[in-house]
């Protein structure tokens, strides 16, 4: 809600996405200051993934997910936040894995700058039936890839490769639609005229 009395509403569903170029949360803040690259200016800046780009995202993972022969496929923000999945396992906590996928994300890329690194393109960490692998998707994404015997980290890197820069022209169109909704100054004008009055006396009536 503004000074001015308008909510935010939408005419359509949309993902609020947060921007982790600008890494708010407790973990990356932790890691920036101990490798000395804390940004003054650490605040929340949302990117809006509409169901246009989302659908567009979807089936990119579907597509891997076939190709490689995985488990289940994850597209996910460097805050945590799951944008999309394909496939799945049994039991699976899908908000957990997410939120413990950035987290690992987070430490390694403190762990690279310590090397004289700005981050680690991608990670692999293998089970004794199940195995993981993660993959930097632009500057906002981490792809997270489960598979087990059915496939091989070969096949599952060069798929992925492959994937990538749809994945990233995708996101570029989010962030652009994003900053042009910024730049006009409310994407949604029509709605955002609508006072918290005006929402009273539709429904003072009741029903």
């Amino acid at each position: 809600m503004d000074d001015g009395g308008r909510r935010d509403i939408h005419s359509v569903p949309v993902l609020r996405v947060p921007d982790p170029n600008v890494a708010d949360h407790d973990e990356r803040r932790r890691m920036a200051r101990a490798t000395g690259h804390e940004d003054d200016g650490m605040q929340g800046t949302d990117l809006i993934l509409r169901e246009e780009e989302h659908r567009k995202i979807s089936r990119l993972a579907d597509r891997l997910l076939r190709e490689a022969n995985a488990e289940f496929v994850a597209l996910i923000d460097r805050n945590g936040q799951p944008i999309s999945w394909s496939g799945g396992k049994e039991g699976l906590d899908k908000t957990a894995l997410a939120s413990l996928a950035a987290g690992n994300v987070a430490a390694t890329e403190g762990l690279a700058r310590m090397i004289g690194e700005q981050r680690f393109l991608s990670m692999y960490h293998e089970g004794d039936r199940d195995h993981v692998y993660m993959s930097a998707v632009g500057e906002i994404g981490i792809l997270v890839v489960a598979f087990n015997e059915r496939s091989s980290l070969g096949l599952v890197r060069l798929r992925v490769r492959q994937v990538t820069p749809d994945m990233e022209d995708v996101i570029q169109e989010v962030i652009e639609k994003s900053k042009r909704g910024i730049d006009a100054g409310d994407a949604f004008a029509p709605l955002g005229e609508i006072t918290d009055d005006d929402i009273d006396n539709l429904f003072k009536d009741g029903f």
